[in-house]
């Protein structure tokens, strides 16, 4: 009998928007004056926005910004994008999915609000999908922290070493190890290479490369 459950990131693992995030604040943070590149936002990539914008206001002193306000706008212009041009990942739907027929406890684990995650589960169809949606925005900390990643746990009522946590990030992976949990690393092409991705458990070029039988042995 499989007792784990399953545990996903959002951002770059289930739908494409981690470009839709440096789009956004690098547009609204060159609207500050700050001089953040796309190339530059590697650096914070899978942290809570609140972090990413004290990041970048720490990196270039001197900018008055209301830092909430910033993040507001960021936020906002993710969504949109995300709205209108978002697409899930390559086989991020169907794993889902699969995971809900093989009767898995199922939950998100994200450094989004809820409102993002919101918007995209309406995107990708899966609003009713998943037994719990846990937000690092109500954490006081936020990934790498383990803080999301026990939430969820404590949540769906099984152990952390029980679960398997499925992120892209550097960031996200050393949350999820942090808690204990096994994690199956689904990186960026761009960050494949990164020898930091040694400390998941697996590393795949896309979850299409997952089917039921590969997880039942991974899981159980």
């Amino acid at each position: 009998m499989i007792d784990s459950a399953i545990i996903f990131d959002m951002d770059g693992l289930l739908i494409n928007s981690e470009p839709f995030w440096r789009r956004a604040a690098v547009e609204v943070f060159n609207a500050l004056g700050i001089p953040l590149e796309e190339s530059m936002c590697h650096q914070t990539m899978g942290l809570r926005i609140d972090e990413v914008v004290s990041y970048w206001c720490a990196k270039f002193p001197g900018t008055p910004t209301n830092q909430s306000e910033v993040a507001e706008q960021i936020v906002n212009g993710v969504s949109e994008l995300v709205t209108t041009i978002g697409e899930p990942q390559p086989g991020a739907v169907e794993i889902v999915q699969l995971c809900q027929q093989m009767h898995l406890p199922l939950a998100l684990a994200t450094s989004s609000s809820m409102r993002l995650i919101e918007a995209v589960l309406n995107k990708l169809g899966l609003q009713d999908t998943f037994d719990v949606v846990s937000s690092a925005q109500t954490e006081e900390f936020g990934k790498p922290h383990p803080a999301v990643y026990l939430t969820t746990a404590h949540r769906l009522g099984v152990q952390p070493k029980k679960c398997v946590a499925f992120e892209d990030s550097i960031t996200g992976i050393i949350s999820a190890k942090a808690a204990s949990m096994r994690c199956i690393a689904v990186p960026a092409p761009a960050e494949r290479e990164d020898p930091r991705f040694a400390i998941a458990d697996v590393k795949l070029d896309s979850l299409e490369q997952i089917n039921e039988s590969w997880l039942k042995e991974f899981i159980s």
